[in-house]
């Protein structure tokens, strides 16, 4: 009976294993992912700004076209620190092919198949649009190179084992629209925005305890992930500022109350000041359109 025990249990071990090696595998775009696809470095510029990629790339107080990383986020989990995503082809990307950068990008995925930390927000830009992925790509590669060395992140055991991030997308991660069924062109618009490329619900929803967004209580705000004071909601109900307000916010900076954007979202700013008016109109109409 004890040997029957003893074999059951390491067949249940090995079945075990086997689902968690399989999901926590890395799932690579297909080769052919981006096939026919020409990159536009113009529109990439707009891209760039609306995903916020300088907010955490550029060094501190560097300047704000070179992507010599550095910056660091403490979190619950450890303190991460962004890499160097300049064209520099050692210490950078600049060597990355297309395809290698859309893994990292939509999947969360490293050219040797490493799983990214969800600190990169792939979570978010997993819904951006095969073209818009191209011409950010086509863009980045004009921007000056930095041979700065990425520095590694300062996190304890287990969550300094990468494979565990597959689980995270797994049971974590969100693939839809939070926002379903726009009313109208525009809120859908600006729900490409927020919900893809400005991922604003990073900082604006708070998480569950495996760190994945939690969706019922989307965009009502959450925790600073350092632990000092909280990040404000921006639903109807706790953001009584009309679609001119916000989308005026968007651009100058400056509240309904001539206060100004400070920390954090004085970055935001910088980059949705780029953006065009219609941009800024259909962000400020996707928030009014949340429920509260």
């Amino acid at each position: 009976m004890w040997r029957r025990l003893g074999t059951g249990l390491g067949l249940l071990l090995l079945v075990g294993a086997g689902v968690g090696l399989w999901i926590t595998q890395a799932d690579p775009l297909p080769d052919d992912a981006l096939a026919g696809l020409e990159g536009d470095p113009e529109s990439g510029a707009r891209i760039f700004a609306a995903a916020g990629c300088a907010s955490c790339h550029i060094a501190e107080d560097g300047p704000a076209d070179v992507l010599s990383g550095g910056k660091r986020f403490a979190t619950d989990f450890g303190t991460f620190v962004a890499p160097n995503i300049s064209s520099d082809p050692v210490a950078g990307v600049g060597s990355w092919d297309d395809i290698a950068l859309a893994n990292a990008i939509l999947r969360g995925v490293s050219p040797d198949g490493q799983q990214y930390y969800p600190v990169f927000p792939y979570g978010a830009y997993n819904k951006m649009r095969d073209q818009d992925v191209i011409d950010l790509i086509s863009y980045m590669r004009t921007l000056p190179a930095s041979d700065i060395a990425s520095q590694p992140h300062d996190i304890a055991f287990p969550f300094s084992i990468r494979r565990l991030n597959g689980g995270w997308k797994t049971f974590a991660m969100v693939d839809d629209w939070t926002l379903q069924d726009p009313a109208s062109d525009e809120i859908a618009q600006g729900r490409y925005l927020v919900e893809a490329l400005g991922h604003c619900a990073e900082c604006h929803t708070p998480r569950n305890a495996i760190g994945g967004l939690d969706t019922a209580a989307w965009m009502t705000g959450a925790p600073f992930p350092a632990g000092e004071g909280r990040v404000p909601g921006i639903t109807p109900s706790k953001l009584d500022w009309s679609v001119a307000d916000i989308a005026e916010y968007l651009r100058s900076g400056f509240t309904p109350d001539f206060d100004s954007a400070g920390g954090e979202m004085a970055a935001v700013v910088r980059n949705t000041a780029k953006l065009t008016d219609a941009d800024r109109q259909a962000i400020a109409s996707y928030l009014k359109a949340l429920p509260n």
